[in-house]
């Protein structure tokens, strides 16, 4: 839907690498990391997501006519815009597979290229996968209140702007069936659904009438939204007369709806009602500021609810809003690189790198997560990355290597996934983690940490800049 050229990305991204192609270092190859410090939600995990999306944007990651027009008029070296006039973007992508299930500390992807395309296509990476690994996650966590009910995506309408659009793609990784929202349902092949709004029952001077249009209208889909006036008195008898004629015309009400007042009695109410007339086949749907404790909440008040429809919640990833997702150096010109802070959490990891998930003899995971250099190719010893009292030691283990390559040369190499099959292959993944990692409540802490060559790369880089700074 938008329109992804190289000006989608911040001021200084191009301001510095002016300065690489003014000083000869816009051909040095350069390997950044991206990852995240925290995890969102006080949760145990998050589900990576955007992967597909940034990659379909790389492959004609580019600057246009109007778009140097504009850099021009901003004052910048007129010889760098010749540069950028061929610009595109040529770079290497080494990603953890989207739908997968990651930890902070780690990196999730790497970028590899020259200086300037993998410094330019920064902004680009942080805003896309930060968002809808937000939302995957947010949407997994609602996924697992909701059991097998249908979930879907209402939140078009409180989305900040256009975010609806990836929201409704990340929702559907995470675990939503549908979503009410058209355009996002075309481009992403996601069932979409919707049933009514109060005022198409107020522009009418009866319910009754109101309910038997739109089920002329729709015979197949209809689903009514019966707290208009009054749930129990007005709304669900007339929702029962429309479904009785329905049924005479060899058709059928698919569901009623409620969207206010208290969703589980009103619930049981409805359903005793249905059920009694002989519409036992009726679903019931409800919405209204629902999240993944309000769910659990329905559902242990074992209200009958068949449907949840999530909007606002979901769409802007409540109560996070963000995901601390960053983009830092690791290698460039032939040497690792280090970003150094007081803060030890902040300290990054040099050199090109792998990363192995841990699994004992019978292939469960050991719950843990081994970041090493690139060259190493299994995983038995690993350091806390912060704290180098902390070690584990895996016995009889085998090491499950996580970042693959996606794209070469600014190409991918692979067909495009399927949301569906992202989706699956996510769930798959997260059902491998038990109980205590995915409980909402104080999860159990998932173990990150190093190897031994990588600890000692990173002291003695850490040490030289102390050093040479000091």
């Amino acid at each position: 839907m938008q329109n992804f050229t190289a000006t989608y990305t911040d001021l200084y991204q191009i301001s510095m690498a002016q300065v690489y192609f003014q000083k000869g270092k816009h051909k040095h190859k350069a390997i950044f990391d991206y990852f995240f410090r925290k995890l969102p939600f006080e949760g145990g995990y998050a589900i990576f997501a955007g992967l597909e999306t940034v990659l379909e944007i790389l492959e004609d990651f580019q600057f246009s006519t109007s778009d140097l027009d504009y850099l021009k008029a901003q004052g910048l070296d007129p010889e760098f815009i010749k540069y950028l006039k061929d610009f595109k973007f040529k770079g290497t992508l080494t990603s953890t597979s989207e739908g997968d299930i990651v930890f902070p500390t780690r990196p999730v992807l790497q970028v590899e290229g020259n200086m300037v395309e993998a410094q330019l296509v920064e902004t680009l990476l942080l805003n896309i996968l930060n968002f809808q690994t937000l939302i995957a996650t947010k949407a997994s966590r609602i996924r697992k209140s909701a059991g097998e009910a249908t979930l879907i995506d209402f939140g078009m309408r409180r989305a900040q702007g256009t975010g609806s659009y990836y929201a409704s793609r990340a929702a559907f990784i995470g675990g939503f069936e549908a979503t009410s929202n058209v355009v996002a349902g075309k481009d992403f092949n996601i069932p979409i659904s919707g049933t009514m709004a109060h005022s198409f029952v107020q522009s009418y001077d009866d319910e009754l009438t109101a309910f038997r249009d739109f089920a002329q209208s729709h015979p197949n889909t209809t689903v009514l939204l019966i707290d208009t006036y009054d749930t129990l008195k007005s709304g669900l008898p007339n929702a029962i007369t429309v479904g009785e004629e329905m049924e005479s015309r060899g058709e059928s009400l698919k569901g009623i709806r409620l969207d206010s007042g208290d969703l589980s009695y009103l619930a049981k109410k409805c359903r005793k009602a249905l059920d009694e007339a002989g519409l036992h086949e009726v679903k019931i749907a409800v919405s209204n500021q629902l999240d993944e404790y309000v769910i659990k909440s329905l559902k242990e008040q074992k209200g009958p609810i068949d449907v949840f429809g999530v909007g606002t919640n979901l769409v802007i990833g409540d109560p996070d809003a963000a995901l601390d997702g960053v983009y830092k150096l690791a290698f460039a010109n032939g040497k690792p690189r280090i970003k150094l802070s007081e803060n030890l959490a902040k300290l990054t990891m040099p050199h090109k790198k792998q990363v192995y998930r841990i699994r004992n003899s019978k292939g469960e995971l050991e719950g843990a997560d081994a970041v090493t250099l690139r060259e190493e190719t299994e995983a038995h010893h690993m350091n806390h990355p912060f704290d180098h009292s902390k070690s584990i030691t895996f016995n009889n283990c085998s090491s499950e290597a996580l970042l693959h390559p996606v794209m070469e040369n600014g190409k991918r190499l692979h067909a495009p996934k399927t949301l569906t099959e992202i989706k699956t292959y996510s769930r798959k993944r997260l059902a491998e983690f038990t109980e205590e990692f995915q409980r909402f409540q104080n999860p159990h802490i998932y173990k990150i940490g190093i190897s031994d060559q990588l600890l000692e790369e990173r002291d003695q880089l850490r040490n030289h800049y102390k050093n040479k700074n000091s």
